[in-house]
């Protein structure tokens, strides 16, 4: 039995994200920016204020691995954190005025890359597109949880 990368959702799903990583990196390329940081940068726009934990949610990683990105990211005054008052062991994240400042800059960069993408595919194919692959990452998440749960006991 084989799996032919053509034929391997996974595969094709992964090649298209690399593809589009790449094409990002190049547009926040110019701004000294990296795909990184940008994931947080769109959570941030979406939720200013998020927890570390809300943000690792929001963009699917690791607790450490947030935290080394909000480091970098306090590092060139892209974000600042501060204790939650309601709870003292959490910190909350917030844009400076420079990491709110980049949203006008760089979604017209975000719309091209999805317009370059979307190219020759009618538009009801993108939103079917679209529904299947976030029923997919449903699918995956729910799968993820049981397998976590199978192991903890």
């Amino acid at each position: 039995m084989d799996l032919r990368p053509d034929d391997s959702l996974g595969f094709q799903v992964r090649r298209c994200h690399r593809a589009f990583d790449r094409v990002l990196n190049g547009y926040l390329s110019r701004e000294g920016l990296t795909s990184g940081f940008w994931y947080f940068l769109r959570a941030l726009w979406q939720e200013n204020g998020a927890t570390h934990k809300r943000l690792s949610q929001l963009n699917n990683v690791t607790e450490p691995t947030t935290v080394t990105t909000l480091n970098a990211m306090t590092h060139i005054g892209l974000v600042r954190r501060e204790r939650n008052e309601g709870d003292r062991r959490k910190l909350n994240v917030f844009l400076t005025p420079r990491g709110e400042t980049l949203k006008a800059e760089l979604m017209p960069s975000a719309f091209r890359i999805n317009a370059i993408a979307c190219e020759g595919i009618p538009a009801a194919d993108v939103e079917t597109c679209l529904r299947v692959l976030k029923q997919m990452s449903a699918n995956l998440t729910r799968e993820a949880a049981s397998l976590n749960a199978e192991t903890e006991t």
